[in-house]
């Protein structure tokens, strides 16, 4: 007699075996059911916790196939260690992802006014905009702004954000961008007359950034009033630059407009 399994059921329709994943501080994963993407912040008897990139916090059950984890489906379990361990940081806040591979770079693009601002944003947000696949490139000038928004052809699957110097109303800057600004480009601007002047003056021991007359470039004004040296404003950046270590060196004026960038270039602003 040849022995017969009692499961009756044709092998193409048994539920494949999965992987268990243990849902460790940082891991990032997606809940299918509702599309939330997130980081585990907090594993419980049943229960992981997950935190997106935007601060929103999800409780989700242990359920055996209940997560994608880079597309494929997994089991979250609980880790073996019992000690709740929390995740670590990137420069600009978010949950660092250990061992995250950048994403493929999306079509949409983040142009930042300036190549010091370019530098300082990539320090800052550098880790979170190679996970998010977005690619930040070098506005030398505003002036160039409408040709190469007119060249990009921003769309609903290709946002185009812009960050300018010392965006204010009335100026032509200004005008410039309201001219270009559209459902799918956005300009914003910071405050400062230099990025420079986002750098908090406690984070690099100055009681304040120095009033520097009209007319006079600022940044050899700067460098004079504070014993700086003028001769070379490269390295006095470079300087400045290595006092950054994350967002809380920067003033809040900069640090929300490039989150409204990135939220909007990935589609956050629409949540």
């Amino acid at each position: 007699m040849r022995p017969y399994s009692p499961d009756l059921t044709p092998p193409w329709k048994k539920p494949q075996p999965v992987p268990e994943v243990p849902a460790e501080p940082g891991l990032v994963v997606e809940e299918p059911g509702t599309g939330f993407c997130g980081a585990v912040i907090r594993c419980e008897a049943g229960t992981v916790t997950l935190e997106d990139r935007f601060g929103r916090h999800r409780v989700f059950p242990l359920e055996p196939r209940g997560f994608l984890l880079e597309g494929r489906v997994v089991t979250l379990v609980r880790p073996s260690s019992g000690a709740p361990v929390r995740p670590t940081r990137t420069a600009s806040g978010s949950v660092a992802v250990p061992g995250a591979r950048a994403r493929v770079a999306r079509a949409g693009r983040i142009y930042v006014e300036g190549r010091h601002d370019a530098e300082l944003v990539e320090k800052v947000w550098g880790d979170d905009l190679r996970i998010e696949g977005v690619v930040v490139e070098y506005l030398e000038g505003v002036d160039d702004l409408p040709a190469i928004v007119a060249d990009f052809a921003p769309g609903p699957d290709a946002r185009l954000g812009v960050l300018v110097d010392h965006l204010l109303p009335g100026t032509k800057e200004f005008r410039i961008a309201q001219s270009v600004t559209s459902e799918h480009a956005l300009v914003v601007g910071h405050p400062y007359i230099d990025v420079w002047e986002a750098v908090k003056p406690s984070s690099l021991g100055i009681a304040g950034w120095p009033k520097v007359p009209r007319g006079q470039d600022w940044k050899t004004g700067v460098c004079r009033a504070l014993g700086w040296p003028a001769e070379n404003t490269g390295a006095v950046w470079q300087a400045i630059l290595a006092r950054v270590t994350s967002y809380k060196d920067l003033e809040p004026e900069l640090l929300g407009r490039v989150e409204e960038l990135i939220d909007f270039v990935t589609g956050g602003g629409d949540v």
